[in-house]
């Protein structure tokens, strides 16, 4: 029997690799199955996702799945009601509240028998599935076994025991556990959410960078904050490569336009931007030097202050040779922004859009998130 402490793991590189190996490794527990989406969406992918949960219940398997309220507005309750039926344990993360609707569970996790992960980008919904080229968005997960699963098991037990946000006590006993960094021999879990402290993944970004001389940043929405920007910058300018690969297409145009209001700044600098072309980026890939981040945050103000996500950082040669490969892969289908180009292309309006999305992403949304915060937990 292989060392459960031994970490093994698999670069997922298309949803149709990644929905094929999670099937599988709900199909082979024995023991309990956690799962984790933001988007939860009814569709085929939906249904055999769901009949592969209840079929791990029936032959005895726990089965607990957690779905974000807002990711999944569009998914009826009733949709769980053969899981259920079952012996099934289903839980909306934060019902839609008008006091609260700011704080959300953005994680993507899938945890069998506390010994094989999946974490990533990907969603439960047919956009994800394809190639990422030809069809469907690109995204980016890695299956884990051994190391980090059974910490990322508890993670996802921490996250469920409050999802309701109705014991409000609890909540304000247990918050303590949004941010933090949980340490394994094979790597670390940055866990984020909202409240005081500094971000987990900010702070091991902040170390990391403090030397680089190799940045690559793979993330569809990137608006980091202002110490984050200067030290991509300050790396550029004296001789290391920092390239960011950003989204041409993209789902948020909110969220397009505020990343593009830094981009005249980060080229000056020598940061070198790319735009992916062919679908949807939805990946969420840092490389720094010889560290690697995979997970679910991005580099926006929702990620580092407000949602729940997690990301994993690893020190490992073989993960990221292919972390290098994916890389690779994404900037041949990319499309580089030249300075000069960017510049003749902005017209007044386009620069006024940008600001102001640029100011409601980073100041607005928030100051929103940490108000309603603050109510509760008096």
């Amino acid at each position: 029997m292989p060392d459960s402490k031994v970490m093994t793991f698999a670069w997922l590189v298309t949803g149709d690799q990644a929905f094929a190996a999670a099937g599988d490794a709900i199909d082979a527990a024995r023991r309990s199955v956690r799962l984790e989406a933001y988007t939860y969406a009814e569709s085929e992918l939906g249904i055999r996702t769901l009949a592969s949960l209840r079929a791990a219940r029936q032959r005895g398997v726990q089965v607990r799945v957690l779905v974000d309220a807002v990711g999944s507005i569009e998914l009826p309750d009733s949709f769980w009601a053969p899981l259920r039926a079952v012996g099934g344990e289903v839980r909306w993360f934060n019902p839609l509240s008008l006091e609260r609707f700011a704080i959300r569970d953005h994680r993507k996790l899938l945890v069998c028998d506390e010994r094989v992960a999946f974490l990533g980008g990907f969603n439960i919904a047919p956009e994800y599935e394809g190639d990422g080229v030809t069809r469907g968005w690109r995204d980016v997960g890695l299956r884990v076994e051994g190391g980090l699963a059974g910490e990322l098991a508890a993670s996802f037990d921490d996250l469920f025991e409050r999802a309701d946000f109705r014991h409000q006590r609890l909540f304000r006993l247990r918050q303590f556990a949004a941010r933090k960094t949980v340490q394994a021999r094979d790597g670390q879990l940055l866990l984020g959410g909202p409240g005081r402290g500094r971000s987990p993944l900010l702070h091991a970004l902040h170390r990391d960078l403090k030397a680089a001389r190799i940045v690559q940043i793979v993330t569809p929405y990137f608006l980091p904050t202002n110490r984050l920007r200067w030290k991509l910058a300050r790396i550029a300018k004296r001789g290391g490569r920092v390239q960011l690969i950003l989204p041409a297409k993209t789902d948020v145009t909110l969220a397009r336009l505020a990343a593009q209001s830094l981009y005249r700044r980060l080229l000056k600098a020598g940061v070198a931007i790319y735009e992916y072309q062919p679908q949807i980026l939805h990946a969420k890939l840092f490389l720094v030097d010889g560290a690697v981040y995979v997970g679910s945050a991005n580099l926006d103000p929702r990620s580092l202050r407000i949602n729940y996500d997690l990301m994993a950082r690893f020190e490992n040669d073989a993960l990221a040779a292919g972390a290098r490969d994916i890389v690779a892969d994404l900037m041949r289908h990319s499309r580089p922004v030249d300075l000069a180009t960017w510049r003749a292309s902005r017209s007044g309006w386009e620069r006024l859009k940008q600001r102001w999305a640029c100011f409601l992403l980073a100041r607005v949304d928030p100051y929103v998130a940490s108000w309603q915060y603050r109510k509760l937990r008096n």
